[in-house]
């Protein structure tokens, strides 16, 4: 049974809910590089062309820099209405997806949580996700029997140590068995992603579905395996079109089947149909430079004022709360070095002091159009962002960090 408040936010899900996609937008936080299995269809790439699969994305983002572009994705997108950790690794072997998850909770408890996992740590860590807010939970599940999932996993990483063969794979199938109905029974909905792999598990998707049907799933998802160079599949056929919707056919039951997959980046933004994700790159792994972190549109002759937190004048080497100054720009064509702002030196880093400091400092920023620290906290993220303040979290030299807020 779906509660209203589920229902409202199922209803603007656009993978889990196909009237949603081509109204709402959805959003994946790279945070989650690590993986604790090895798939033979995954090569994790971290690049920046046009290539669109999971475990792609054109950077990686710390908890902090997640929570910093989602304010300006939001000012850009509005119909924005989920925030996903898909990867590039397995969420639930970062501890960052966690971190992640609890900021942007905390900023932005309007957006809709949702996380992708191989369930292999999810039993330990279904209780956890609910309390941090997570509603919307999918688990990539290839087999329900252990000798077909040996021949889809290579490597099994549990407890740490190493699995592999049958062995390897009966410990992932019981903890994604166990970490779904944990899931279920906690009320969240799950959707369970099943990669068709020609001669592998083709014949065992419907006793699969059927399986999932049984622990209460909410939609399944058939997928295409893509053949990616560099993995113990790569020579192997991807299935056709056509035989990718039999299977769904067959398998359209009780259980919700999702037709309109576009297997996402992990760092895919915008509308199912029209992925905006390069337009929100902050650094370019291809080795031909930077462009501009984030465009600002501004009236022609107004002027953007920019504080630093920076000790030294060269480099972003503080955050928010321990800054002993801010050195500021205006910038309107050019960058015009402007007066610092002296801040006093915090009493205490908890209690009542600790937020009497931080109220001062917003008020001697609130004239900035964009802060510029090496770190922050969720509290005056959320409100610098709700004052409309840009938040850059960087760590390297003022230069590059002029650079990235520059103009065009």
């Amino acid at each position: 049974m779906v509660n209203g408040e589920l229902e409202n936010a199922l209803s603007m899900h656009p993978c889990y809910n196909e009237d949603a996609h081509k109204r709402y937008a959805r959003m994946h936080l790279p945070v989650a590089p690590k993986c604790n299995i090895q798939c033979n269809y995954c090569n994790r790439k971290y690049d920046c062309s046009n290539e669109s699969r999971p475990g792609v994305t054109s950077e990686l983002l710390s908890p902090a820099e997640a929570l910093e572009k989602v304010s300006v994705v939001l000012e850009r997108i509005p119909e924005l209405k989920v925030i996903a950790i898909a990867g590039p690794g397995d969420p639930l072997a970062n501890e960052e997806t966690f971190e992640t998850i609890r900021m942007i909770h905390e900023c932005f408890p309007e957006m809709t949580l949702c996380l992708s996992t191989n369930g292999l740590a999810l039993p330990e860590n279904s209780e956890r996700l609910y309390e941090l807010g997570v509603r919307f939970v999918t688990v990539t599940l290839n087999s329900a029997d252990a000798k077909i999932s040996s021949k889809i996993y290579s490597k099994v990483t549990w407890k740490g140590k190493g699995y592999d063969g049958e062995e390897g794979s009966e410990i992932l199938l019981r903890n994604q068995l166990a970490g779904i109905r944990s899931c279920v029974g906690l009320g969240m909905l799950v959707k369970i992603n099943i990669v068709l792999i020609p001669g592998i598990n083709d014949h065992h998707i419907p006793e699969l579905v059927r399986k999932a049907e049984e622990m209460g799933v909410y939609i399944v998802n058939i997928l295409p395996m893509i053949p990616v160079e560099g993995t113990v599949f790569e020579d192997m056929r991807a299935p056709t079109p056509e035989e990718r919707k039999r299977i769904t056919d067959i398998c359209s039951g009780n259980v919700k089947m999702m037709r309109h997959c576009r297997q996402c980046r992990a760092d895919a933004i915008g509308l199912l149909d029209n992925d905006r994700s390069q337009e929100f790159v902050k650094t370019k792994s291809c080795g031909s430079g930077c462009g501009p972190m984030y465009l600002t549109e501004r009236e022609k002759g107004d002027s953007i004022r920019i504080a630093i937190a920076s000790d030294n004048g060269t480099s972003v080497n503080r955050g928010f709360g321990n800054a002993s100054r801010f050195i500021t720009y205006s910038y309107n064509g050019d960058f015009e070095r402007s007066d610092d702002v002296t801040i006093g030196k915090g009493e205490s880093v908890y209690g009542k002091p600790h937020e009497e400091h931080i109220r001062n400092i917003l008020e001697k920023l609130s004239d900035f159009d964009i802060v510029i620290v090496k770190e922050i906290g969720p509290r005056p993220m959320s409100e610098l962002s709700a004052s409309g303040k840009k938040v850059i979290v960087t760590s390297g030299t003022v230069e590059e960090a002029l650079d990235s807020v520059r103009t065009v």
